[in-house]
Order: structure tokens, then C-alpha cells, then sequence
């Protein structure tokens, strides 16, 4: 059985004719005619997901269906140099996800307001639909919020990116109690050739009192410091992203005690042929007070059948003694 299913992953990724990746795809032309412009700019994004663990009832989800991200986007440009976006999700229930108004002084530099993501790591900056595994690395989650309500502005020069935000701190919750977070990022890449190499910087200070830390459960007494640094390299087959975070704060549930979690990940990836990559992820995520680090090894296999519809297939090995598989099949126009 091994064996065959060897056989039809190696058929897959390497026996696909020549024309397949150059395909006309007249239906997919005319919908992108239809409901994309500059002005009025539509984004559907269907994820159907899988999830099974191979012992842990609770790893990974256990063993279920499910949908994944379920969004509908819409965006654009205006006169004036106004821009928009409005992005909603319908997973569980209606709900705003991006909510923003923006001004381009130039291609190069504009300011956004409203609900985004504060560009805090390098792995929650893609969409779902984009992202090189199903889950995101588990420091996003255990750091940030995937979005908060504020002011950021971003510009990009001659290799040189920068994003410096000021937020409520409390996610899409709206509260605010007259204090602010701070976020910045600068960047750096160099290009030689068909490679490209980033690096940077994040930081976060979030002077909020009582606010909750990402999905750990805990709550922070008052200020909250994040900071880390990124790489990332692109050549014409492989890719690196790696990122190390860290965040220190003092603790509501262990009276006062300060708590550092420290996070890193590190992913390869090969673009095996032009529809299919293979990839593999370490990461690692500890909490000083539980003084227990963990581990999460995760193999993918990402696959694009049309400019439309793709599919993926993710192992996780969990401090090598739980073991789970994922799959994916999306629609993302």
C-alpha cells in the first residue's frame, strides 16, 4: 500500500504533460473579467479541510470535516488616491475580518485605517489561501492577534520596507482603555539575479492594561513587549522563511509572575515543477513559567490543479510522539 501511494505522489508531482501547466482556462478568464478591476475588485475564497490524528484524540482536531476559511473580499482604488477593502467571513458566523480606508500618496508609500493585520510575523501576513501549510506557525497564535483596529503606515523603497502601526491592543474586540499598541517592522531585501534575500525586524509594545495574549489563555498586567527578527530567500526553486519572536510580559493567572514565550520556525520549500512544491517546517514554541518547550515537525505538499482550484496535504509530528494528517482542497478567485 506504501508502496502505491509512493507511485501515484511521484506520477503526480513529476509525470504531469508539459501543456497542463499552460492550460487555457476560458471559464476562469471570464469570471476574473467579470469581477475584477481597479475600481471594484471581488476575492471568493472556499477552503474544505480534513483533519486526522493518528492516537491523540485531541491533536491536530482529532479525526473530522471541516470547513476552513470561507471569505468573501472586496477591495479597491478611487478617485483621489482613496482606497477600500471589506472582507468577511462566514465560517461560523458572519463576521467583519478587515474593515479599511486607505490613502496612497504614492506607489510607494500609503497610510491605512481600520481593522488589518499588524504586520507582526512574516507567517501571518499571507491570506489562508496563500500560506505555505494549512495552520500557521503556532507563535502567531500564542503572540498576536490575527487583526486589530488602528492607523498603520506602510511604504516600500528601493528594497527598503517599512510598517509602523498604532492600535487599540485588543484585537477586533473594539475596547480600548486610553492606551495604545505600537508596532514597527523594517525590512531589507537584496537581489542578485533571480534571488532574493529579506531581512528584518519586528517589535511590538502594547501599553494596554489587562489584555488577553493571543490564544495562551493569559492576560497581561500591563505593558507587553514583543520583538523578533525574519529571514526570507526566493530563488527559481527553492525558498527559506524563518523568524524567531519572543514576547515578555507580567502575568493576571500567576499573580504578577513575568512570563516569556519564545517562538521560532524555520521552513524549505522546492518548487518541484510548476504547478506542486514540497515543503518541510521546524518549529518551536516554550513558555518559561511551564518551563516546557515544544516541538512541531510539519511536511507539505502543495498542489495547483488550475489558477483556481489547488490542494494540500500536510504531515505534523508533534515532539515526535504524535502524528496527524491534513488535507485541503480550495477555491481561491
Amino acid at each position: 500500500m506504501k508502496s502505491f501511494l509512493l507511485l501515484v505522489l511521484t506520477f503526480i508531482l513529476f509525470v504531469q504533460p508539459a501543456s497542463f501547466a499552460q492550460q487555457n482556462e476560458p471559464l476562469g478568464d471570464e469570471l476574473t473579467n467579470r469581477l475584477k478591476s481597479e475600481v471594484f475588485n471581488v476575492g471568493i475564497l472556499l477552503q474544505s479541510e480534513a483533519v486526522f490524528s493518528f492516537q491523540d484524540d485531541i491533536f491536530n482536531g482529532g479525526r473530522a470535516f471541516d470547513l476552513g476559511a470561507t471569505r468573501l473580499d472586496m477591495r479597491g482604488v478611487v478617485d483621489n488616491n482613496f482606497t477600500y477593502r471589506f472582507q468577511v467571513d462566514f465560517r461560523r458566523q458572519v463576521s467583519i475580518i478587515d474593515a479599511q480606508v486607505g490613502y496612497m500618496f504614492s506607489p510607494e508609500f500609503r497610510i491605512v485605517a481600520g481593522a488589518f493585520k499588524p504586520f507582526l510575523s512574516i507567517d501571518l501576513d499571507p491570506g489562508p489561501g496563500d500560506t505555505d501549510f494549512m495552520n500557521r506557525a503556532r507563535q502567531v497564535g500564542a503572540m498576536m492577534n490575527s487583526r486589530e483596529i488602528g492607523v498603520t503606515a506602510l511604504g516600500n523603497h528601493d528594497g527598503l520596507n517599512y510598517r509602523f502601526g498604532i492600535y487599540n491592543g485588543t484585537g477586533l474586540t473594539r475596547q480600548n482603555d486610553n492606551r495604545f499598541m505600537y508596532t514597527a517592522r523594517v525590512g531589507y531585501a537584496f537581489e542578485t539575479g533571480s534571488n532574493t534575500l529579506e531581512i528584518g525586524f519586528n517589535g511590538m509594545l502594547n501599553q494596554t492594561r489587562m489584555a488577553n495574549v493571543g490564544n495562551t489563555g493569559l492576560t497581561s498586567v500591563d505593558d507587553r513587549l514583543l520583538y523578533g527578527g525574519y529571514l526570507k530567500f526566493d530563488s527559481d526553486v527553492f525558498f527559506v522563511n524563518t523568524e524567531f519572536l519572543q514576547t515578555k510580559f507580567d502575568t493576571v493567572e500567576f499573580a504578577g509572575a513575568e512570563e516569556t514565550i519564545t517562538g521560532f520556525f524555520a521552513t524549505l520549500g522546492a518548487r518541484v515543477n510548476p504547478k506542486s512544491e514540497l515543503l518541510i517546517r521546524w518549529e518551536y514554541l516554550d513558555f518559561d513559567i511551564d518551563t516546557v518547550g515544544s516541538e512541531l515537525l510539519v511536511l507539505g505538499w502543495n498542489h495547483q490543479a488550475t489558477s483556481l482550484v489547488s490542494f494540500a496535504v500536510n504531515l505534523l509530528i508533534d515532539d515526535y510522539d504524535n502524528f496527524g494528517a491534513a488535507a485541503l482542497m480550495q477555491f481561491q478567485f
